[in-house]
């Protein structure tokens, strides 16, 4: 395995797991009020192309950081919808 993959598997996980916390506050707490849609549905849209992109590339650090990513944001837009 390359160096360079192996960087891209290394920060894919700090910044994947940024998202956790918000997750469970907003599942823990049943609120959403604070989180807004427009940043949701615009940070779900740059995931979605970036998957896209990893995908193209064959790039496994971009496919798996942006996967569980996008995984994670789709459950906090549905907490969101769900909380109002």
């Amino acid at each position: 395995m390359e160096f360079i993959t192996i960087l891209g598997l290394l920060a894919a996980p700090s910044t994947t797991s940024a998202f956790l916390p918000q997750m469970l506050k907003t599942w823990q707490s049943k609120s959403a009020k604070d989180v807004s849609y427009l940043m949701l549905i615009t940070f779900i849209s740059g995931l979605s192309l970036w998957l896209i992109y990893g995908i193209y590339l064959k790039s496994l650090p971009i496919i798996l950081a942006n996967s569980f990513t996008l995984f994670f944001n789709l459950i906090i837009l549905w907490l969101k919808i769900r909380y109002r």
